[in-house]
């Protein structure tokens, strides 16, 4: 038996990745700490088994008591728990483990206020990866940045025997960012996101001792801790999720016209979607059915308003808005 190994306390917290769609953008809840680090952190609490029997209720109790905020959809992401992950100054002998989770919801004007006091605001989720955005074609920061760094890095001496050669950099890289005959697949988030921080170029690379100062300029918006890893993993599921359950309707009103459900799906996917192709699509699923309702602020001729068909969760076993790849 080991005898010298000091203890370790392991806790386990609550990590929410909160999205919602306004203004036709995707947006994360975010939380700024009054420590003075202007990052942005995940809502984020322990979780406490004597007041909640599972993970999620205690995840729905703590946002809808701290920023009146309800809850939709909530699926669980993955269970993050590197070490020195979210260790603090001081806390010798301490590991937290955190469960992310992806929860969906609506914005709503009512509770800025509320959202305000708890340091809680959204931010459009292509802040923290702006290489994500296609929605008015190919992001210029991949040509210009990004994939000149990731080629100077694949070609970059191995930190040891144990790193990736030369060859395996490049068939990540050929995959994750679609080079050569590969496609960009918008379900690769996370692939993309590890391998810009494995290549030292976003600033949490930095501040976990990864690697030393950035020699680029760092990529998107920096996050506490594991936070835009778990933002990446977030999206990903999504964009994959959207494809075969009807969750986008989370995001959206009772009511909506088609105009507004194409603009949260390209939100979501970051692709642009053609206007017939897409209303063909959504014909087809049968996910939705008019209301008789319109819309007369569209300025223009007036839009007729729809509402989900809830009835084809009893119809088909993966009801969802299957749009294709690049």
């Amino acid at each position: 038996m080991l005898t010298d190994v000091p203890a370790i306390t392991v806790e386990i917290g609550l990590n929410a990745a909160i999205v919602a769609v306004a203004n036709r953008s995707p947006h994360i809840l975010a939380v700024s700490e009054t420590d003075g680090d202007t990052r942005d952190s995940l809502p984020f609490g322990p979780f406490d088994p004597a007041r909640h029997r599972t993970f999620e209720t205690g995840l729905r109790d703590r946002v809808e008591k701290r920023i009146a905020l309800r809850l939709g959809y909530i699926e669980q992401l993955y269970t993050f728990g590197d070490r020195g992950r979210q260790r603090l100054p001081g806390e010798e002998g301490k590991h937290m483990v955190s469960v992310g989770y992806l929860a969906l919801t609506r914005t709503d004007a009512e509770n800025n206020e509320q959202l305000a006091e708890a340091g809680a605001h959204w931010r459009d989720w292509y802040g923290y990866l702006p290489w994500e955005d296609w929605r008015r074609g190919r992001p210029a920061l991949l040509d210009q940045v990004i994939l000149p760094a990731l080629t100077r890095w694949e070609n970059s001496p191995p930190y040891d025997e144990r790193s990736a050669s030369a060859a395996q950099r490049r068939s990540r890289i050929r995959l994750a960012f679609g080079l050569d005959d590969f496609p960009w697949d918008e379900e690769r988030v996370l692939e993309r996101y590890e391998l810009l921080y494995e290549a030292g170029l976003v600033r949490e690379a930095v501040i976990d001792g990864h690697c030393g100062n950035l020699d680029n300029p760092a990529i998107g918006l920096a996050m506490r801790h594991d936070h835009r890893r778990i933002v990446a993993t977030a999206v990903a599921r999504l964009r994959g999720k959207i494809k075969y359950r009807p969750v986008v309707f989370e995001l959206m009103p009772p009511e909506f016209t088609l105009t507004d459900l194409q603009a949260t799906v390209e939100a979501i996917s970051g692709r642009h979607l053609h206007k017939q192709n897409f209303r063909r699509l959504v014909e087809g699923a049968e996910l939705v059915e008019p209301t008789g309702g319109t819309l007369a602020s569209t300025g223009g001729r007036p839009a007729a308003l729809f509402r989900f068909r809830r009835q084809i969760l009893d119809e088909r076993p993966a009801p969802g808005l299957k749009v294709g790849g690049r």
